[in-house]
């Protein structure tokens, strides 16, 4: 029997139902919004500003800034629109690229806090070795296969959705496209499907969530060798990287290290990995991270003085 897929389009709950609480939502969601860009933009533009790009850690720290714009911009423009919309809804296809851009830049965002985190481990471990085994070449090579590894990610997640068959409801009780919640909305039977999108999905959060404790804890054990000027450094800038490692991963576990079920928390537990941490994340890099704040303040600050003298 071929696939029947009856659903042209799908119709979103989103974040909630009370009119006032959305209202609210929209307002809030909008400066969070606002927040990532600016932030995140702002970083990009002090590495390739002050040539900090040329340093592994500033190189991954740019890429950083750039998968979470376009990891928030997946989902958080649509949510806003929708929170002040009666009919919310989204086309099957739009449905499909927005499931592709959620596991993609999330999936990528993994693998580069991964390798951010092998960075540190090479400067604290083999400082003497550390421009040799972070070579731009190999910085270069790092990035790539994290793009790769998001790209096969999220092929293999909308090609297990794609083939399932669509006959209604087509009522999404979320503010994105997920699997577990489309899952639900298939009609057929979704097990075998639901085991390799749980093995797929939890074995790229947990596993590298491990690697990241397994490297942190090395780096960690390694610092007592270390001055005390030079722990207080590591520990700074350690310190922010599991931040974000904890805000980001503990969230996408829960959601993806389990079968195919859903629960209420589940929109609330998505908002902070899909907007919560992109928007955390240039306060905690710059704000723990002495050598950004100086190059930021040689840069932007020379520059409003410059404009203040002309004028």
């Amino acid at each position: 029997m071929g696939k029947r897929n009856n659903v042209t389009e799908f119709v979103f709950w989103g974040l909630s139902q009370n009119l006032e609480v959305e209202e609210v939502c929209f307002v809030v969601f909008s400066f969070f919004y606002a927040v990532i860009l600016l932030g995140n933009l702002l970083i990009m533009l002090t590495v390739y500003k002050g040539s900090l790009f040329k340093l592994p850690m500033y190189f991954f720290l740019s890429c950083l800034s750039f998968v979470d714009i376009c990891y928030s911009s997946v989902t958080a423009p649509k949510m806003i629109v929708d929170l002040l919309a009666k009919h919310k809804t989204i086309s099957y296809e739009g449905c499909m690229l927005q499931l592709f851009g959620v596991h993609f830049f999330g999936c990528t965002e993994i693998f580069i806090l991964t390798v951010m985190a092998y960075d540190r481990y090479v400067a604290i471990c083999q400082p003497l070795h550390y421009m040799t085994i972070m070579s731009q070449d190999r910085c270069s090579k790092m990035l790539l296969g994290a793009w790769l590894g998001g790209f096969l990610h999220s092929i293999i997640q909308v090609a297990l959705i794609v083939q399932l068959p669509f006959c209604g409801p087509n009522e999404i009780d979320h503010y994105f496209c997920d699997v577990h919640p489309m899952l639900k909305l298939a009609c057929t039977d979704t097990y075998v499907v639901s085991v390799v999108v749980t093995a797929n999905s939890g074995t790229i959060a947990l596993g590298s969530f491990v690697i990241l404790l397994i490297s942190y804890t090395v780096i960690l054990v390694s610092l007592r060798r270390q001055s005390a000027d030079g722990r207080r450094k590591a520990l700074s800038t350690c310190g922010s990287h599991v931040a974000v490692v904890i805000i980001f991963f503990g969230p996408c576990t829960f959601m993806y290290m389990r079968p195919d079920t859903t629960f209420s928390e589940d929109k609330t537990v998505a908002v902070f990995y899909t907007i919560i941490t992109p928007m955390l994340n240039p306060l905690i890099y710059t704000m723990r991270n002495a050598e950004v704040k100086n190059v930021m303040k040689k840069l932007w600050g020379s520059k409003v003085f410059w404009e203040a003298n002309d004028k």
